[in-house]
């Protein structure tokens, strides 16, 4: 049987990782600027995470949610803790398009209406609801194309409202700053606004932190820079830290209903294991202000790179837009220089490591593209 080919592959073959680098099957060492989409997040093969995973599928690596798992309410504990959401619900699920499928259906269920608006250049997920709230038209399928979602530009507050004020808006999906987008940022004035619109109208305010979240942006969640509390916040990719794993954030203004939302996979016993030691961790080295530290050296460094158009970011959630497509920059990053980083377009390099990130490894990186520049 042949793999189904819908990804343009590197003829590389990672087979080891350790904190931010990795190696190949030839023994090649590369710093590691992309965490796998931002999904490692607290380095490769962290001692800790290694240790609760085999301990913990030693014992039992899965039952269902028809039965009491103690290991969610400690991961509920500790995240609520840590970001500040100790009043709020969690529900476990399996990636970061099935949290903001869950989050759009809690929200119709909340106020019974069909509608959402999501930004220009939004990317939400591959699933059926998340792909039409993602703007893309190429993803979308003939299927998927029901006519659910408005696409509306950052920043723009007033076009919002216009929306808003039709009454007829179940909810709002925001990326306080957008990864495949483009690494753009809301500002605070117009997520404060939105927050009041959003009360006036009953409309339900979803933050998506899959990518931006767990840390990323210095901060617990992006949105916390701009000082506004969403109804529901959707996370995964840096939860698990490489384990398949995504949640859904529920204010108390929600009221659960058995049978309403559900999972097979969904916070099972490794799963939990993996995402309690990715807090342990967080917490005990301070991986979130560490992001914030060594996120705003790399950005300071990278903006006195005169071919550098314009750098965008927070946190160690970094976007370097170009004037001309970033295709061989990338490239030889990689091949030349052995530094794995991402793009957002053709034109945007976009930089996701671990949050365990150093002084000296960003000091390599930052050795190693002027290089490349050069």
């Amino acid at each position: 049987m042949k793999l189904y080919d819908v990804y343009p592959l590197f003829d590389i073959n990672i087979v080891k990782g350790k904190g931010c680098h990795v190696w190949d099957d030839k023994g090649q060492e590369y710093l590691d600027l992309y965490g796998g989409h931002a999904v490692i997040s607290i380095g490769h093969a962290h001692p800790h995470y290694v240790d609760m995973i085999s301990k913990q599928v030693a014992e039992l690596g899965f039952y269902s949610n028809s039965v009491i798992n103690k290991l969610q309410q400690e991961l509920a504990d500790r995240l609520g803790e840590l970001s500040g959401y100790d009043d709020y619900q969690f529900f476990l699920i399996n990636s970061g398009a099935e949290a903001n499928e869950n989050a759009l259906k809690l929200a119709s269920f909340y106020n019974g209406r069909t509608r959402v608006l999501v930004q220009e250049k939004a990317f939400h997920g591959r699933t059926s609801l998340a792909v039409e709230a993602t703007h893309n038209p190429k993803i979308i399928a003939p299927i998927n194309a029901n006519g659910h979602v408005t696409y509306l530009p950052m920043n723009n507050l007033s076009a919002w409202e216009t929306e808003l004020a039709k009454g007829d808006v179940c909810a709002v999906m925001i990326e306080c700053i957008q990864g495949v987008g483009g690494i753009r940022l809301v500002t605070s004035e117009f997520m404060q606004g939105l927050r009041a619109l959003c009360d006036k109208y009953d409309t339900v305010l979803i933050c998506d932190e899959i990518q931006c979240g767990y840390g990323r942006s210095g901060k617990f969640f992006a949105h916390q820079h701009t000082g506004i509390r969403p109804d529901v916040i959707t996370v995964a990719k840096g939860i698990g830290n490489g384990f398949p794993m995504g949640g859904v954030l529920i204010s108390p203004k929600f009221t659960p209903v058995y049978g309403q939302l559900g999972t097979t996979f969904g916070g099972n016993h490794l799963a939990c294991a993996a995402a309690i030691a990715v807090l342990d961790v967080m917490k005990q080295e301070k991986l979130v202000d560490n992001a914030a530290k060594v996120g705003a050296y790399l950005m300071e460094e990278l903006k006195k790179f005169p071919q550098i158009k314009e750098v965008r970011g927070q946190g160690l959630m970094i976007g370097m837009e170009f004037e001309e497509p970033i295709k061989d920059i990338r490239r030889n990053l990689l091949f030349e220089q052995k530094v794995f980083t991402g793009v957002s377009g053709t034109n945007v390099i976009r930089l996701l490591p671990p949050l365990c990130l150093t002084m000296e490894e960003a000091d390599v990186f930052l050795a190693r593209f002027k290089k490349v520049l050069a």
